[in-house]
């Protein structure tokens, strides 16, 4: 290779893990090892073995490349250093965390980034990602774990691999590496296995891993047997191709597909019907869209395909995808219609060779016909088609008179080349028919006036008779192919339009779907809007959706437009000029004129959507009614409990305190005295806390709560909010260095104090209750830990609703307002409340609030996820004593 030539290519290997702690890492030191037995330069570019023994042992005796150190807003963290790796230039270079986000100020924002220049530069990489890191499965993962992964690595890069290894292991196994201890450390075993590594998100992920490399491998076959040419089917799993004519059989064959596929695991249905090139074709578009509907929920794909030649299409199709069976309807023609050919079933399976498995299945649609598609007259209109016809009778005598009366003697061979002129321009202007008369009078007037003997129908002369015959079949068959371009020119306008329709129709109805996902049930405008469209497209004078509740009922209208106050034309089918029946007992009803039978396919796309709007408004509205009238009787409920039990628990402790001191029977110490007095003091206190909560959940669901933003520091408020609590049962780790926070003070404060009473409620005796508050970006996390029993998945978000208070709740515990209210106050200052599992047992409450503007951002971590970390982040931990884990998962509620 010569001096400017370019390096070679390096070759990237990724190892694509199932999950966190599979062991992707383990894997590529050990490939690491094996290279560099055999010889193979090889270098660490950048591997965190997070704290694992058995992975950072095998970091001994592989060179490693120093890290490059980077200060970071009073951070020093570490990269892997790039340039160093280039400097160096290894045979290989082992990279872990493909989706790696760099720190900010690097030359590239991600490490696939930098894997990327060390390729280009000609070194091999190895390199590690989870399947959850995939940029187009964010949003799988995300609603299977509830974690949203913030470091992605568009799938291309992965895809781009040279070699992809999924690095596996079951649910179960891995479970149990985590219970040794072996992923995580111990503190953060209990809350991993409790969210992220349930049973159900790895079994889940690592369907995902399996699908996406399987995905990839077929991309690897199809690669092969195109680049070698191979036509042949591998069958590397089942693909069942499915021919679909577009007759009442199609459903039948489908259904018998699904069958053949549900006995082997991984296989799959292809639906394909075959149009022929010149749109001539009997299928019913009705019956294709619902035999379309059909294979899509059955789990297969449909296909259009265009081929003159439908044998030959179909098993083109079937082995360009790799099909290993092709299923094919009993033919529906009649005895006399085989003289013809023999069919397309007998045809596929005569070709299909032995790769092929051809099933013909029969159906009750078998030897009954299939019918001829209709004839399509040219629609040029009535004036082309009347100047066609002028120009067939009156052209041609007239150039006979011009050509009598000049020089006769041009030569039999012109006569004939302006007479086709004639016969194409009538075919032009008026279609077939004009064009066929127009043949048979220039035929006429050519015989009589210029074939010898001229004035008379005989021919002397053979080579006439030929001439005149080539001139009669040319002018047919030019007439032919203009009529045909005409027809084809408008069924494509017509295609067009229709398409263009059914495309606005469908985003009209989408765009009205979300409206109502956001504004509430509309009920009227979006039905009126859609009557409208109706109305302008199909020019009609009014328009309206009639139902009845049954046969023998009197119709009622649904929704109307173009009908103004003393319009009554409307009120049954039979008032307007065309109808389109939508079930049973619904109607669209249009008046202004008929409406031609070709338009009746696009009216009847607008009539079932019409019914689905007016159906899909009527569900909102009574479940937005339910929903109403269902928070209605739960707050009336909740509140009688409230004042029934909560309230008058402490008026009844008030009531017999008073009633023992007024009383003359018994002479009280003065120590009984303060006793009942402080009995006094915390029946009002408590009825001052029930109180307080029940009006400020009032106003937070009236609207009146509003919120004085101000920045304060969280030292002015958090030690203000623990007045209410017994002294010691609370630890305070707030840092001086955390930057102010945008709220109110006052909402705060009663926030934090709700979450910290309702965490000293449900802490073990001697177990303090942890208040520290943390910096992430431009945001404050005050978190609330307390070891309590904790509470189920499935029951966070139902203890911040109000009157939320079940299981184990201790008796006089409040209604249930406690953490409603501290969400709502969160909420109404910008920021969130959320419930986590303590590591080791007990309930988290992480209270995020936004950063004041004037003070720069908090210190972040060296790298933002939301997802479990390979890595567990630097932060800061308080001390803690081992807890023992609790004997149950009880529901819990605030104060």
């Amino acid at each position: 290779m010569s001096s400017g030539a370019q390096p070679r290519r390096g070759q990237l290997r990724v190892f694509l893990g199932a999950a966190p702690g599979v062991g992707k890492t383990y894997a590529v030191l050990s490939e690491a090892h094996r290279r560099v037995e055999r010889g193979t330069d090889v270098v660490v570019g950048f591997v965190e073995h997070h704290d694992r023994p058995r992975t950072e042992v095998l970091l001994h005796g592989l060179e490693q490349v120093p890290r490059r150190e980077v200060t970071y807003r009073g951070a020093v963290l570490t990269e892997m250093d790039t340039d160093a790796v280039l400097a160096r230039h290894p045979a290989v270079a082992v990279v872990d965390e493909l989706a790696h986000t760099n720190v900010p100020g690097s030359r590239n924002a991600k490490r696939w980034q930098d894997i990327e220049e060390l390729l280009a530069a000609g070194i091999d990489v190895v390199s590690t990602v989870n399947i959850q890191h995939l940029e187009s499965l964010g949003d799988v993962v995300e609603s299977i774990t509830g974690v949203r992964q913030r470091e992605t690595v568009p799938d291309e890069v992965v895809r781009r691999a040279d070699q992809i290894e999924l690095v596996d292991m079951s649910p179960q196994a891995l479970r149990r590496r985590m219970a040794h201890g072996n992923i995580y450390a111990p503190d953060k075993v209990d809350a991993a296995l409790s969210n992220y590594f349930r049973p159900g998100n790895l079994t889940a992920l690592r369907e995902l891993a399996l699908l996406w490399t399987a995905d990839r491998v077929d991309e690897y076959l199809q690669q092969y047997r195109s680049e070698h040419r191979i036509r042949t089917t591998w069958q590397a799993r089942e693909r069942i191709v499915v021919g679909l004519t577009g007759g009442p059989e199609g459903r039948t064959l489908i259904r018998r597909a699904s069958r053949m596929a549900a006995k082997g695991s991984g296989s799959e249905i292809l639906a394909v019907h075959i149009s022929r090139a010149d749109g001539l074709t009997s299928a019913s578009p009705k019956e294709l869209a619902l035999q379309r509907t059909l294979v899509e929920d059955l789990g297969g794909t449909y296909h259009h395909v265009i081929g003159d030649d439908i044998p030959q299409a179909l098993l083109e199709f079937a082995r360009g995808v790799n099909a290993t069976q092709i299923v094919l309807g009993s033919s529906r023609r009649k005895t006399w219609q085989y003289m013809f050919g023999p069919g397309v079933g007998a045809t596929v399976a005569r070709d299909s060779g032995p790769d092929l498995d051809v099933h013909i299945v029969t159906h009750e649609e078998v030897a009954k016909g299939r019918g001829l598609p209709g004839a399509r007259a040219a629609r040029l209109g009535t004036a082309r088609v009347v100047a066609g016809w002028l120009t067939a009778f009156t052209a041609p005598p007239l150039l006979t008179f011009l050509m009598l009366a000049g020089d006769p003697g041009i030569g039999f061979t012109n006569d004939v080349l302006l007479f086709l002129v004639l016969t194409v321009t009538a075919g032009l202007v008026g279609g077939l028919l004009p064009a066929l008369a127009s043949a048979a009078v220039c035929s006429g007037l050519m015989n009589y006036y210029f074939t010898d003997p001229v004035h008379t129908w005989t021919i002397s002369d053979g080579r006439n008779i030929v001439s005149l015959a080539v001139f009669f079949g040319v002018a047919v068959a030019v007439a032919s192919v203009v009529d045909l371009a005409a027809r084809r020119t408008q069924q494509a306008a017509r295609l067009r339009a229709e398409s263009e329709i059914l495309s606005t129709l469908a985003g009209s109805v989408l765009r009205g779907e979300a409206r109502h996902g956001t504004g509430g049930p509309g009920t009227g405008p979006s039905l009126d809007a859609l009557l409208e469209r109706v109305r302008e497209t199909f020019a009609m004078d009014c328009v309206a959706l009639l139902e009845r509740a049954d046969e023998r009922a009197a119709w009622t209208c649904a929704g109307s437009v173009g009908i103004t106050g003393s319009d009554k034309r409307l009120a049954t089918p039979e008032d307007g000029d065309t109808d389109m029946p939508v079930g049973d007992n619904m109607m669209l009803v249009l008046a202004g004129r008929v409406l031609p039978a070709e338009d009746r396919r696009v009216l009847a796309a607008f009539a079932a959507q019409a019914a689905g709007v007016l159906d899909r408004q009527r569900l909102l509205g009574e479940a937005e009614q339910a929903r109403e009238l269902a928070e209605g009787n739960r707050i009336r409920t909740a509140l009688l409990a409230a004042v029934s039990h909560d309230l008058r628990t402490p008026l009844a402790a008030i009531k017999a305190s008073v009633s023992s001191l007024r009383s003359d029977d018994v002479q009280w110490s003065a120590e009984d005295e303060a006793e009942l007095l402080g009995a006094i003091e915390e029946g009002a206190d408590k009825l001052d806390n029930l109180v307080g909560n029940l009006l400020d959940m009032s106003r937070l669901q009236t609207g009146t709560v509003k919120p004085h933003i101000k920045d304060i520091s969280l030292e002015e408020v958090v030690p203000k909010a623990l007045g209410g609590v017994p002294e010691g049962s609370v630890r305070l780790a707030v840092a001086e260095a955390l930057p102010l926070v945008a709220v109110d003070p006052g909402l705060l404060e009663r926030t934090v104090a709700n979450l910290v009473e309702n965490a000293v409620k449900y802490s073990p005796d001697g177990k303090k209750v942890l208040v520290r508050a943390s910096a992430l970006a431009d945001r404050v996390e005050v978190r609330v830990t307390d070891r309590g029993p904790g509470v189920p998945d499935s029951d966070k978000d139902r203890i911040f609703e109000p009157f939320q208070r079940y299981g184990d709740a201790p008796g006089g515990a409040g209604v249930g307002l406690g953490l409603a209210v501290a969400r709502g106050f969160a909420e109404a200052m910008g920021g969130t409340l959320e419930a986590e599992d303590t590591p080791g047992g007990g309930m988290t409450m992480v209270l995020t609030l936004c950063a004041a503007h004037s003070r720069g951002p908090a210190r972040p971590r060296p790298a933002d996820r939301t997802g479990p970390p390979d890595q567990p982040q630097p932060q800061p931990q308080p001390q803690r004593q081992p807890q023992p884990q609790p004997q149950s998962q009880a529901q819990r509620s605030g104060a």
